[in-house]
């Protein structure tokens, strides 16, 4: 229930206390200064405003008891606005205006005479508390709301940050001592970007990683977008984050190589989907980028690499059947073995006579040399573009799109 007004004995009482609002405004303002350090310390508000909170507060609660009515509580609305605006807590700040209220109280104690029966103190009391219940309540709602509009203004900010930091372009080295500064992030030092592929529409594929990073002493910033969960990481052990990566994702995740300086975070996020999309479908599992100039080349043109990989792998995607999938994985195994025959049939599980029958197949329908180092390059690339970017690649060859 409101306050609505206190009885005729209480408002006289508080009528006479109305002289002593210097005093009690003076006790208030040492209590407060002796047992509270963020005041004594002047954290949040300086020593003057304090005693001017002090008086205008004590001000109000009188004069609210000593007239018929309900009390504008705008003065506590306003107050608990400053104080969330200030960044003071909040149980500091209540703690304080109860060691005002309480000296009100104290007040009335001493202001009631013999004649007066307690009853009338007894009113006082309640008609003080039931106030103090009132004054507090708004004050504390608009406390956590301005506390919920500063949160909500931070986070569109620092998503904007985000945004910018992942888009590049035109950040300037200003813009990005400002990005690093609002995120808590080294404008300097060595990081590495993630990309995680959504579950779900707006789900994280990495839950609370923010926080699980930030228990490892690893500061990094976050966006989730419909279909990615995007993330700078600022690392010292690249490899105890990714293992922290690894740690159940539940959708596939990349991971780009470690990079210097927040100004390659749009590049490194590039890398780190190609990496995402390395990884088959419906898995859920980390890839970290391939450190590797070749990687980096490919990387670099999605569409021309796929092009490549289409004009240059176009005969054995367009063969029928598994045999274009079998030349295809023992191709990769020829240069992931460097050519060895025993290796490569160790491999594939086949046997080596097998091996020198498909790479002789592959030689045949490619119309190319596993020996000419021109050859062998262009075939290298396009098997790198293939992993990376296999179904533009694909659907390059299917629309019978050639360079």
């Amino acid at each position: 229930m409101r306050y609505t007004g206190a009885d005729p004995a209480v408002a006289g009482l508080a009528g006479r206390a109305l002289t002593r609002l210097p005093e009690m405004t003076k006790a208030t303002y040492e209590q407060i200064l002796g047992e509270m350090t963020v005041y004594r310390e002047e954290r949040f508000v300086s020593h003057d405003q304090l005693f001017a909170s002090c008086r205008d507060n004590l001000q109000f609660l009188v004069r609210a008891l000593s007239e018929p009515g309900a009390p504008d509580l705008s003065q506590a609305r306003a107050t608990g606005r400053d104080r969330a605006l200030a960044g003071a807590p909040l149980p500091e700040l209540l703690r304080a205006f109860r060691i005002g209220f309480t000296e009100v109280w104290q007040c009335f104690v001493e202001l009631t005479t013999p004649a007066q029966d307690v009853a009338t103190l007894v009113a006082a009391t309640t008609a003080i508390w039931d106030l103090m219940d009132d004054y507090t309540e708004d004050l504390t709602s608009t406390y956590r709301a301005t506390m919920a509009e500063i949160s909500r203004t931070r986070q569109n900010r620092r998503l904007a940050l985000v945004e910018a930091l992942f888009a590049g372009g035109s950040a300037t080295e200003g813009t990005l001592w400002d990005i690093a500064r609002m995120l808590d992030l080294p404008l300097e030092g060595t990081f590495v970007v993630v990309a995680a592929e959504a579950p779900g529409l707006g789900q994280e594929a990495l839950p609370l990683i923010e926080t699980r990073l930030r228990e490892r002493h690893h500061a990094s910033a976050w966006r989730l977008t419909p279909e990615l969960q995007i993330g700078v990481v600022s690392v010292r052990d690249a490899d105890g984050v990714l293992e922290l990566l690894r740690d159940n994702p539940r959708a596939r995740v990349g991971v780009s190589p470690v990079f210097a300086g927040l100004g390659d975070t749009a590049r490194a996020l590039h890398l780190a989907r190609v990496a995402m999309n390395s990884l088959p479908p419906g898995t859920k599992d980390v890839a970290r980028f391939q450190e590797s100039p070749l990687a980096g080349l490919v990387a670099s043109d999605p569409e021309a690499s796929a092009q490549l990989a289409g004009q240059v792998l176009r005969p054995i995607l367009e063969l029928p059947g598994e045999e274009g999938n079998v030349l295809l994985l023992t191709l990769r195994a020829w240069f992931d073995c460097g050519g060895s025959t025993k290796q490569i049939a160790e491999r594939v599980y086949c046997h080596p006579n097998t091996v020198r029958h498909r790479v002789k197949r592959i030689t045949d329908v490619l119309g190319r040399s596993l020996t000419d180092p021109a050859d062998i390059a262009e075939l290298g690339a396009a098997l790198r573009a293939l992993s990376m970017f296999g179904d533009r690649a694909r659907r390059a060859v299917r629309t019978g799109h050639r360079t």
